[in-house]
């Protein structure tokens, strides 16, 4: 018995994936679960394990190909099964048969101007349609459908695009990517009276090469020359696309840990033994953040034009460094939980992140972010705001200082600096320090209950 592998649905908003890696070749056999092999999409990179034990007889999609979800990239066979085997009905994967090029008719030629992508099937229940120059001649609304995700769809919203149409798409069979629309945006704010949308098919506006990775020609003598990764190319364009939307600003605060550190010590080993989890600084600085929340609401906001969406739960991201990248479980529903519960959470995500075990949902829905660069010595850092956020709080290194305290006196405190990073067209210098001066006395004066 053959079974097809096809490109998995890793959340309601992904429309496409890339397979960068297969764990098996044909031939091999497989245990239940064993990753099988690996993809990257917008959001996450995970690993898709074999649906049973079994041996992988045939391989469709090859390594660095990005297909629509659902897609056949493979089959998959009981034990003993014959490698290459299974008739697959299409040599490679097409997600979508009516789109192909075959199904255009040589009845209704059209313009040599024309360059009819895959979409001119739909016109060929009329000739006259088929004759028209403009080759996206889908409705708005079934283009929103069809050619693009929500995320593509909020940013041609948020930049006065009402028709996507008009943005040529290089994804699966013409979808307009993330990329697409960035470029297109960038494109027109280059040139804004020297060339308007192309509405007949002419020079695709995705061929200009985004801000995010420019091509400037260096030299390439005396130089080891690799590939950007999915996953840096992704953050590399979120990190542009925050910086272009948002008026950062950042305000740096530091607080005296000693309590904190002090109960932590005492603590470690009987919170471990009874909770099965390590103790770390982290569920502190969340708690502390979270507690802060409460009185100034729109440090956990988002704007949406001439709105403010201030967000009733408090779901925060942890920024959890990989080999090769950087990815932001959400923590959701933080200020329902105590200490514990932020611990318990907090080391699964990070677990399931560097093994590659997550799902889009649980990087989805963030309200605020906490960043923490101080684990790797650093005194503090400037971050850069998770959209669609408008502020990111990053923890530096604790450190032993001396200070000033009880008026004139000087003692060794354990020290910490912390750096609001907030959008300016939302949230002004005072309301930030305000919120931040909360989070130090959080900090400062904890004494929850551990246990």
């Amino acid at each position: 018995m053959t079974t097809e592998i096809r490109m998995p649905q890793m959340g309601e908003s992904i429309a496409e994936g890339t397979l960068t890696r297969w764990f098996k070749q044909p031939g091999d056999s497989v245990k239940r679960d064993e990753p099988l092999f690996e993809i990257s999409t917008d959001k996450v990179d995970a690993e898709v394990p074999a649906p049973s034990d079994g041996v992988l007889t045939k391989i469709v999609v090859e390594e660095g190909t990005t297909v629509e979800v659902n897609s056949v990239v493979g089959y998959f066979g009981d034990a003993g099964a014959a490698v290459d085997a299974a008739a697959a009905p299409e040599p490679e994967a097409a997600p979508e048969p009516e789109a192909a090029p075959e199904a255009a008719p040589a009845a209704a030629p059209a313009p040599a101007a024309a360059p009819a992508p895959a979409n001119a099937a739909q016109s060929s229940s009329s000739s006259t349609a088929a004759a028209t120059s403009v080759p996206r001649s889908d409705s708005k609304s079934e283009t929103s459908k069809v050619r693009s995700s929500p995320l593509v769809r909020r940013i041609a919203r948020e930049n006065g695009i009402e028709d996507i149409s008009i943005v040529s798409g290089t994804g699966v069979d013409g979808r307009v990517t993330k990329s697409d629309i960035l470029s297109y945006i960038e494109n027109r704010s280059a040139a804004p009276t020297t060339a308007p949308a192309p509405a007949a098919g002419g020079a695709a506006p995705a061929a200009v090469a985004h801000q995010a990775l420019p091509v400037r020609n260096l030299p390439r003598n005396n130089v080891a020359v690799e590939s950007l990764t999915n996953m840096r190319k992704k953050i590399a364009e979120h990190m542009i696309d925050s910086r272009r939307t948002s008026a950062h600003v950042h305000s740096v605060f530091e607080a005296d840990m000693t309590n904190i550190v002090g109960i932590r010590a005492r603590h470690r080993k009987a919170f471990e033994e009874r909770h099965g989890t390590k103790l770390t600084f982290m569920p502190f600085f969340i708690k502390a953040a979270v507690d802060a929340i409460r009185e100034f609401p729109w440090v956990n906001a988002s704007l949406d034009g001439d709105e403010i969406l201030v967000h009733k739960s408090v779901n925060v991201g942890i920024a959890v460094a990989l080999e090769g990248g950087l990815i932001v479980p959400v923590i959701r529903n933080s200020d329902e939980l105590n200490l514990v519960g932020i611990q318990r959470r907090t080391t699964d995500l990070a677990h399931r992140a560097r093994s590659k075990q997550l799902v889009p949902d649980e990087i989805a829905g963030g309200t605020f972010t906490i960043t923490n660069p101080g684990q790797f010595g650093g005194l503090y850092g400037l971050p850069i705001i998770n959209q669609p956020q408008v502020a990111i709080l990053g923890v530096g290194g604790i450190q032993k200082r001396p200070v000033v305290v009880g008026g004139d006196a000087i003692a060794i405190r354990d020290m910490v600096y912390l750096c609001l990073g907030y959008d300016h067209r939302l949230v002004d210098g005072a309301y930030a320090d305000q919120f931040m001066a909360k989070v130090k006395s959080n900090l400062e004066n904890f004494d929850g209950d551990l246990l």
